[in-house]
């Protein structure tokens, strides 16, 4: 993602405007706003405010800011109001494959305290996470163009700005009247309530919440590493209604993909698994997804969560990596990473990981190896590319995922993986 992208965006909204309210207003919604519909609608309809209920997606259609009131104007967003509570936000639009050129901006208000944030940026350049071309998930009619979601806490008052890039070039290149996709929304996503305590698996027959880490089966991969510590779906709290049924597989896993979330840095720990939930739901009912398009996730205390279905030892194919979602996985690290290092905690969580699930398949975490390329900016469909075991996003797409600073640190998580598993 792109590195002017401030690290210092918190997980709650905090005050740096604290103006007078205008005249509370409705919210607009959507069918996703009580179904969680993973095709919001687009009648830009005002339905009464509903009392709040944990969990859900609120859509909200963007109108011209601008004298100019032609669709595709260059300015769009929506009036500060009054909203259902929320923690999570971004912006959609009807074509995934339409870039926004321009800046998106938000700025939130607190539920605690009342008090307005200052504006902060989507990042906007988000289609590189993406299931790979032609395939059933990328094809399915759903799918939407989207910003990066922001983690911002529990807030019940929103502002957006929408402004397309007004550089010579840019107005060259797209008429007035086309400079901002069309239907642009606005996602406001609550992630419901935290998990219930774990039960016991033996009594209920249910999955567990955690699995716990185990040895390395050194008879039959005798590099792989000890499985780590693992929070399970069951366990931060995945609502398996919204995801779509069945699981999909690739063949085996070759490479390993980081990301960061770019979603803030100053979550709680024990935020994560709400944080989770909100990507979940911002990728399935906002953009269209069948699942949460990564396989695993780390939070800053190295705490390792599963993504995915399909099960954590399985080749489950993911939506993370546009063109290098077979035979590979994605790992992305909660938190921005453009400017901030990542924890030491996080980097070694990365190398656990990898040293457990790639080693099952045989491949060295210091290694190298070839995938083919499912087309994407960087490789076309089809040309073999010669990647690191565990590469960066930026490795396989155009992109500055995961971020200046986490990318210069895969080296070391590199040479801890080959360290767990004996090499």
């Amino acid at each position: 993602m792109r590195g002017f992208l401030a690290s210092s965006i918190g997980v709650t909204c905090v005050a740096a405007l604290a103006l007078p309210l205008a005249p509370p207003a409705a919210a607009a919604t959507s069918p996703s706003d009580s179904s969680d519909s993973p095709t919001p609608s687009t009648t830009g309809a005002t339905a009464p405010t509903k009392a709040y209920a944990p969990g859900g997606t609120q859509s909200l259609p963007l109108a011209s800011l601008a004298r100019d009131r032609a669709p595709g104007a260059a300015e769009q967003g929506l009036p500060r109001r009054d909203v259902r509570h929320f923690s999570l936000v971004g912006v959609v639009w009807d074509n995934p494959a339409t870039e926004l050129h321009g800046r998106v901006e938000v700025r939130t208000r607190a539920t605690a305290t009342g008090t307005w944030s200052g504006w902060r940026e989507l990042e906007t350049h988000n289609a590189d996470h993406a299931a790979d071309p032609g395939t059933p998930e990328s094809t399915s009619g759903r799918v939407r163009g989207a910003t990066a979601p922001l983690w911002v806490g529990d807030c019940d008052g929103v502002e957006v700005r929408v402004r397309a890039e007004t550089t010579p070039e840019a107005a060259r290149s797209a008429p007035a009247t086309s400079r901002l996709p069309g239907g642009l929304r606005l996602e406001l996503v609550d992630p419901g309530e935290d998990a219930p305590p774990p039960a016991d698996r033996a009594r209920t027959g249910a999955e567990p919440a955690v699995l716990p880490a185990l040895p390395a089966r050194q008879k039959t991969e005798p590099h792989a590493g000890p499985r780590p510590r693992i929070t399970t779906r069951r366990g931060w709290g995945a609502d398996e209604k919204l995801r779509e049924k069945g699981f999909e597989y690739t063949k085996k896993i070759k490479t390993a993909f980081v990301h960061h979330s770019d979603t803030g840095n100053n979550y709680r720990c024990s935020q994560a698994p709400s944080v989770i939930r909100s990507i979940y739901r911002y990728h399935v009912n906002s953009m269209g997804w069948r699942d949460l398009g990564y396989n695993f996730l780390v939070d800053k205390c190295g705490n390792i969560y599963e993504g995915r279905a399909g099960g954590v030892s399985k080749p489950v194919l993911g939506a993370h990596t546009l063109g290098f979602n077979s035979n590979s996985m994605g790992i992305a690290v909660l938190g921005t990473y453009s400017s901030k290092k990542p924890s030491s905690a996080a980097l070694k969580a990365i190398a656990r990981l990898t040293a457990w699930k790639v080693g099952l398949y045989g491949m060295n975490p210091r290694g190298k190896t070839y995938l083919k390329s499912g087309g994407g900016n960087l490789y076309s469909k089809g040309k073999k590319v010669r990647l690191n075991v565990i590469s960066g996003h930026r490795d396989g797409f155009a992109t500055n995922c995961p971020g200046k600073k986490l990318y210069a640190k895969l080296g070391t998580a590199r040479a801890k993986a080959a360290a767990y598993q004996g090499r």
